[in-house]
Protein backbone atom coordinates (compact mmCIF):
# COMPACT_ATOMS: atom_id res chain seq x y z
CA UNK A 1 0.00 0.00 0.00
CA UNK A 2 2.81 1.91 0.92
CA UNK A 3 4.74 1.30 -2.47
CA UNK A 4 1.62 1.87 -4.46
CA UNK A 5 0.96 5.49 -2.40
CA UNK A 6 4.68 6.54 -3.31
CA UNK A 7 4.55 5.46 -7.05
CA UNK A 8 1.15 7.96 -7.10
CA UNK A 9 2.75 10.98 -5.18
CA UNK A 10 5.84 10.30 -8.06
CA UNK A 11 3.56 10.80 -10.91
CA UNK A 12 1.75 13.42 -9.75
CA UNK A 13 5.15 15.06 -9.25
CA UNK A 14 6.41 14.04 -12.99
CA UNK A 15 2.85 15.40 -14.16
CA UNK A 16 2.61 18.94 -12.12
CA UNK A 17 6.63 19.31 -13.34
CA UNK A 18 5.59 18.71 -17.06
CA UNK A 19 3.04 20.98 -16.51
CA UNK A 20 4.99 23.50 -15.34
CA UNK A 21 7.76 23.01 -18.33
CA UNK A 22 5.28 22.85 -21.20
CA UNK A 23 3.83 26.03 -19.37
CA UNK A 24 7.28 28.22 -19.24
CA UNK A 25 7.79 26.83 -22.73
CA UNK A 26 5.01 28.71 -23.78
CA UNK A 27 5.20 31.90 -22.06
CA UNK A 28 8.92 32.22 -23.55
CA UNK A 29 7.45 31.44 -27.17
CA UNK A 30 5.35 34.22 -26.82
CA UNK A 31 7.69 36.83 -25.91
CA UNK A 32 9.03 38.74 -29.12
CA UNK A 33 10.71 41.49 -29.97
CA UNK A 34 9.97 44.76 -31.87
CA UNK A 35 12.45 46.89 -33.54
CA UNK A 36 11.37 49.93 -35.64
CA UNK A 37 9.48 53.59 -36.15
CA UNK A 38 6.14 54.19 -34.99
CA UNK A 39 4.07 55.41 -38.09
CA UNK A 40 0.99 56.09 -36.09
CA UNK A 41 -0.90 55.98 -32.85
CA UNK A 42 -4.47 55.60 -31.91
CA UNK A 43 -5.12 55.89 -27.98
CA UNK A 44 -3.36 53.22 -26.51
CA UNK A 45 -2.21 51.33 -29.83
CA UNK A 46 0.95 51.87 -31.69
CA UNK A 47 1.69 50.85 -35.26
CA UNK A 48 5.16 50.38 -35.31
CA UNK A 49 7.03 49.82 -39.07
CA UNK A 50 9.68 47.27 -39.38
CA UNK A 51 11.60 45.67 -41.75
CA UNK A 52 9.23 42.27 -41.91
CA UNK A 53 5.76 45.15 -41.74
CA UNK A 54 3.61 47.09 -39.60
CA UNK A 55 3.25 45.47 -36.14
CA UNK A 56 0.41 46.57 -34.31
CA UNK A 57 1.64 47.23 -30.15
CA UNK A 58 -0.59 47.51 -26.88
CA UNK A 59 0.38 49.59 -24.26
CA UNK A 60 -0.96 49.39 -20.84
CA UNK A 61 -0.70 50.58 -17.30
CA UNK A 62 2.30 47.95 -16.87
CA UNK A 63 3.94 49.17 -20.02
CA UNK A 64 7.69 50.91 -19.01
CA UNK A 65 9.09 53.54 -21.45
CA UNK A 66 13.07 54.13 -21.03
CA UNK A 67 15.43 55.71 -22.33
CA UNK A 68 18.90 54.14 -22.75
CA UNK A 69 21.72 56.88 -22.73
CA UNK A 70 25.24 56.58 -22.46
CA UNK A 71 27.66 54.02 -23.47
CA UNK A 72 25.65 50.51 -25.28
CA UNK A 73 23.09 51.68 -22.95
CA UNK A 74 24.71 51.54 -19.58
CA UNK A 75 22.30 54.64 -18.11
CA UNK A 76 18.64 53.83 -18.28
CA UNK A 77 15.92 57.06 -17.39
CA UNK A 78 12.71 55.92 -17.19
CA UNK A 79 9.96 58.12 -18.81
CA UNK A 80 5.73 58.19 -19.51
CA UNK A 81 4.10 56.84 -22.35
CA UNK A 82 3.55 60.73 -23.69
CA UNK A 83 7.35 60.52 -25.31
CA UNK A 84 5.87 57.76 -28.35
CA UNK A 85 5.03 59.94 -31.10
CA UNK A 86 4.95 59.29 -34.56
CA UNK A 87 8.99 59.03 -35.86
CA UNK A 88 10.30 57.83 -33.47
CA UNK A 89 12.55 54.66 -33.32
CA UNK A 90 11.60 52.17 -30.55
CA UNK A 91 12.65 48.74 -29.05
CA UNK A 92 10.06 46.96 -27.49
CA UNK A 93 9.93 43.90 -25.46
CA UNK A 94 6.22 42.29 -24.80
CA UNK A 95 4.36 39.63 -25.64
CA UNK A 96 2.08 38.10 -28.36
CA UNK A 97 -1.76 37.99 -27.42
CA UNK A 98 -4.15 35.80 -28.85
CA UNK A 99 -4.71 38.91 -31.39
CA UNK A 100 -1.25 38.55 -32.79
CA UNK A 101 -0.79 41.87 -31.69
CA UNK A 102 2.43 42.65 -29.26
CA UNK A 103 1.26 43.43 -25.53
CA UNK A 104 4.23 46.05 -24.38
CA UNK A 105 6.19 44.88 -20.88
CA UNK A 106 9.28 47.60 -21.97
CA UNK A 107 10.16 50.59 -24.41
CA UNK A 108 13.53 51.37 -25.66
CA UNK A 109 13.92 54.86 -26.96
CA UNK A 110 17.32 56.49 -27.77
CA UNK A 111 17.88 60.05 -26.80
CA UNK A 112 19.19 61.31 -29.98
CA UNK A 113 16.07 59.91 -31.89
CA UNK A 114 14.18 61.16 -29.25
CA UNK A 115 15.47 64.65 -29.43
CA UNK A 116 15.19 65.13 -33.06
CA UNK A 117 11.32 63.69 -32.72
CA UNK A 118 10.34 65.95 -30.27
CA UNK A 119 11.89 68.58 -32.22
CA UNK A 120 10.00 67.64 -35.79
CA UNK A 121 6.94 67.74 -33.80
CA UNK A 122 7.51 70.80 -31.82
CA UNK A 123 7.29 72.06 -35.33
CA UNK A 124 10.93 73.06 -35.35
CA UNK A 125 13.98 72.69 -37.26
CA UNK A 126 17.36 72.81 -37.09
CA UNK A 127 19.81 75.77 -36.83
CA UNK A 128 22.04 76.22 -39.73
CA UNK A 129 25.19 76.38 -36.88
CA UNK A 130 23.23 73.30 -35.45
CA UNK A 131 23.47 71.30 -38.27
CA UNK A 132 26.60 72.54 -39.49
CA UNK A 133 27.91 71.11 -36.02
CA UNK A 134 26.18 68.15 -36.88
CA UNK A 135 27.82 67.53 -39.87
CA UNK A 136 31.39 68.65 -38.46
CA UNK A 137 30.96 65.82 -36.07
CA UNK A 138 30.15 62.77 -38.56
CA UNK A 139 32.23 64.49 -41.50
CA UNK A 140 34.47 61.28 -41.68
CA UNK A 141 31.47 59.30 -42.24
CA UNK A 142 29.28 60.52 -45.26
CA UNK A 143 26.81 57.10 -45.20
CA UNK A 144 26.41 58.43 -41.08
CA UNK A 145 25.14 61.51 -43.10
CA UNK A 146 23.38 60.13 -45.36
CA UNK A 147 21.13 57.46 -42.80
CA UNK A 148 20.62 60.83 -40.66
CA UNK A 149 18.99 62.38 -43.25
CA UNK A 150 16.84 59.99 -44.10
CA UNK A 151 16.02 59.23 -40.85
CA UNK A 152 15.15 62.57 -40.50
CA UNK A 153 12.75 62.81 -43.55
CA UNK A 154 10.99 59.45 -42.80
CA UNK A 155 10.39 60.59 -38.78
CA UNK A 156 9.05 64.17 -40.78
CA UNK A 157 6.73 62.24 -42.90
CA UNK A 158 5.24 60.17 -40.41
CA UNK A 159 4.87 63.31 -38.04
CA UNK A 160 3.03 65.26 -40.85
CA UNK A 161 0.52 62.70 -41.26
CA UNK A 162 -0.22 63.07 -37.20
CA UNK A 163 -0.19 66.71 -37.16
CA UNK A 164 -2.38 67.54 -39.89
CA UNK A 165 -4.77 65.17 -37.77
CA UNK A 166 -5.83 62.97 -41.52
CA UNK A 167 -6.37 60.32 -38.72
CA UNK A 168 -8.67 61.92 -36.05
CA UNK A 169 -11.39 64.07 -35.54
CA UNK A 170 -11.30 66.64 -32.91
CA UNK A 171 -13.98 65.51 -29.75
CA UNK A 172 -12.76 68.65 -27.56
CA UNK A 173 -10.40 72.00 -27.34
CA UNK A 174 -9.75 74.35 -24.81
CA UNK A 175 -6.87 77.23 -24.53
CA UNK A 176 -5.19 77.98 -21.19
CA UNK A 177 -3.79 81.37 -21.00
CA UNK A 178 -0.99 82.46 -18.42
CA UNK A 179 0.37 85.69 -17.27
CA UNK A 180 3.96 87.11 -18.26
CA UNK A 181 6.70 84.32 -17.60
CA UNK A 182 4.27 82.15 -15.62
CA UNK A 183 3.45 78.64 -15.83
CA UNK A 184 0.67 78.84 -12.82
CA UNK A 185 -2.98 77.86 -14.00
CA UNK A 186 -5.93 79.84 -13.27
CA UNK A 187 -8.73 78.07 -11.02
CA UNK A 188 -10.71 79.03 -14.65
CA UNK A 189 -8.74 76.89 -16.60
CA UNK A 190 -8.04 74.41 -14.02
CA UNK A 191 -12.16 74.08 -14.71
CA UNK A 192 -12.21 74.02 -18.03
CA UNK A 193 -9.02 71.32 -17.99
CA UNK A 194 -11.16 69.08 -15.43
CA UNK A 195 -14.54 69.32 -17.77
CA UNK A 196 -12.22 68.46 -20.71
CA UNK A 197 -10.72 65.28 -19.13
CA UNK A 198 -13.96 64.15 -17.95
CA UNK A 199 -15.63 64.12 -21.96
CA UNK A 200 -12.63 62.36 -23.35
CA UNK A 201 -12.20 59.92 -20.68
CA UNK A 202 -15.95 58.44 -21.81
CA UNK A 203 -14.11 57.87 -25.10
CA UNK A 204 -12.50 54.80 -26.11
CA UNK A 205 -8.75 55.39 -27.80
CA UNK A 206 -8.56 58.90 -27.47
CA UNK A 207 -5.58 61.01 -27.47
CA UNK A 208 -4.92 63.91 -26.10
CA UNK A 209 -2.84 66.77 -27.84
CA UNK A 210 -1.30 69.93 -25.52
CA UNK A 211 1.03 72.47 -27.53
CA UNK A 212 2.67 75.16 -25.46
CA UNK A 213 3.40 78.90 -26.70
CA UNK A 214 4.71 82.26 -25.54
CA UNK A 215 4.64 86.09 -26.45
CA UNK A 216 7.98 87.44 -28.13
CA UNK A 217 8.99 89.42 -24.74
CA UNK A 218 12.58 88.00 -24.09
CA UNK A 219 14.75 85.67 -26.23
CA UNK A 220 13.51 83.00 -28.57
CA UNK A 221 15.46 80.33 -26.62
CA UNK A 222 14.06 80.99 -23.38
CA UNK A 223 10.52 81.55 -25.00
CA UNK A 224 10.68 78.41 -26.45
CA UNK A 225 11.47 76.95 -22.86
CA UNK A 226 9.14 78.75 -21.41
CA UNK A 227 6.44 76.99 -23.78
CA UNK A 228 7.30 73.88 -23.04
CA UNK A 229 7.36 73.95 -19.46
CA UNK A 230 3.72 75.42 -19.31
CA UNK A 231 2.67 72.72 -21.60
CA UNK A 232 4.05 70.57 -19.31
CA UNK A 233 2.09 72.18 -16.00
CA UNK A 234 -0.94 71.22 -18.32
CA UNK A 235 0.14 67.58 -18.74
CA UNK A 236 0.87 67.50 -15.13
CA UNK A 237 -2.34 68.82 -14.27
CA UNK A 238 -4.71 66.76 -16.80
CA UNK A 239 -2.82 63.39 -15.70
CA UNK A 240 -2.81 64.08 -11.76
CA UNK A 241 -5.79 66.18 -11.43
CA UNK A 242 -8.23 64.56 -14.12
CA UNK A 243 -7.75 60.95 -14.16
CA UNK A 244 -5.96 61.33 -17.83
CA UNK A 245 -3.70 57.67 -18.11
CA UNK A 246 -0.39 59.43 -19.36
CA UNK A 247 -0.22 57.31 -21.99
CA UNK A 248 -3.53 59.29 -23.69
CA UNK A 249 -1.29 62.28 -23.63
CA UNK A 250 0.96 62.97 -26.97
CA UNK A 251 4.04 64.48 -26.12
CA UNK A 252 3.56 68.05 -25.25
CA UNK A 253 5.06 70.43 -28.01
CA UNK A 254 6.86 73.92 -27.25
CA UNK A 255 5.98 76.37 -29.88
CA UNK A 256 7.74 79.27 -28.18
CA UNK A 257 6.61 82.82 -29.90
CA UNK A 258 5.68 80.97 -33.21
CA UNK A 259 2.04 80.41 -34.06
CA UNK A 260 1.09 83.96 -32.67
CA UNK A 261 -2.72 83.99 -32.84
CA UNK A 262 -2.38 87.88 -31.77
CA UNK A 263 0.09 90.90 -32.12
CA UNK A 264 3.03 91.08 -30.17
CA UNK A 265 3.16 94.84 -30.46
CA UNK A 266 0.30 95.00 -27.83
CA UNK A 267 -0.69 93.86 -24.12
CA UNK A 268 -3.57 92.39 -25.39
CA UNK A 269 -1.63 90.81 -28.36
CA UNK A 270 0.80 89.32 -26.30
CA UNK A 271 -1.67 88.13 -23.45
CA UNK A 272 -3.40 86.31 -26.14
CA UNK A 273 -0.37 84.27 -27.49
CA UNK A 274 0.68 83.16 -23.91
CA UNK A 275 -1.03 79.98 -23.98
CA UNK A 276 -1.54 76.77 -24.37
CA UNK A 277 -3.78 74.76 -26.85
CA UNK A 278 -5.40 71.62 -25.82
CA UNK A 279 -7.09 69.23 -28.55
CA UNK A 280 -9.17 65.56 -27.80
CA UNK A 281 -8.10 63.61 -30.64
CA UNK A 282 -10.79 60.59 -31.73
CA UNK A 283 -9.94 58.08 -34.76
CA UNK A 284 -12.11 58.45 -37.58
CA UNK A 285 -13.84 55.89 -38.73
CA UNK A 286 -12.17 52.71 -40.18
CA UNK A 287 -9.21 53.74 -37.86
Amino acid sequence: MSRKLTLNLFALLCLALTTSVFAAAAEKAKKVEVKGMINDRTGDMLTVKTDSGDVTVVLTDDTKTKDNRGLIGAREQEMGDIVLIPGLKVDIEGTRDNKGQVVAKKINVDGDDLEASEMIQAGLNPTAQQVAAQHQAIASNEQRIAQLEATIKEMQGAQDRFARGDAFDVKGQATVNFGTGSTALSPADQKQLKQLAQNANKLPNYLIKVTGYADSSGDAAMNTKLSEDRAKAVVAYLVQQCSVPVRRVVAPGAMGEYGATGSNETEAGRAENRRVEVAVLYPKQGK
